[in-house]
């Protein structure tokens, strides 16, 4: 683990609508959003996290290998299996846009650990995403566990692996 110190984060523009849902950030001429931008994206749609229930907020921003972030929050549900992972809003608002190839995944969560996708939503960005792809899970502290997606998911199950339709 390591920190990311406050001062070394970047502000996230371009958000789409007044709740963040389903933004979409566009890659600079300078370099492009880099971790802190992604991370300033997931932390800013968690707060729009809808989770009465557990009191896990969660936010997730996806980074495209056109360079375009994704965010999505966690919608919980009275009917409990209908609530929706923060993961699966950045990726639907991703598939929405018409874009299908994750590089890279942040989430991040309170508390003192940083908390992994559920095993759901890993093989929901296994769908988008190479084996290389690289996944930080963080905390809004500044607590980063970074792995990628091979490590995450080992032995994966992908859209390859199907017979050509």
């Amino acid at each position: 683990m390591r920190a990311l110190r406050d001062d070394g984060l970047v502000e996230t523009t371009g958000l789409r609508g007044a709740d963040g849902v389903g933004a979409v950030t566009q890659r600079d001429g300078a370099g492009g959003a880099d971790f802190a931008g992604l991370f300033a994206a997931a932390v800013a749609v968690q707060a729009n996290a809808h989770c009465p229930y557990s009191h896990y907020p969660v936010g997730a921003a996806v980074r495209t290998a056109a360079g375009n972030v994704y965010t999505g929050c966690n919608v919980e549900n009275a009917a409990y299996p209908n609530g929706t992972c923060a993961e699966a809003g950045a990726i639907a608002a991703m598939v929405a846009a018409g874009e299908r190839e994750i590089v890279e995944v942040v989430t991040v969560t309170d508390g003192d650990r940083p908390g992994t996708p559920c095993g759901g939503c890993r093989q929901r960005i296994r769908e988008f995403a190479g084996p290389d792809a690289r996944v930080h899970a963080t905390t809004v502290d500044g607590a980063v566990s970074t792995t990628t997606m091979r490590d995450l998911l080992p032995d994966s199950f992908g859209p390859e692996n199907l017979p050509d339709a």
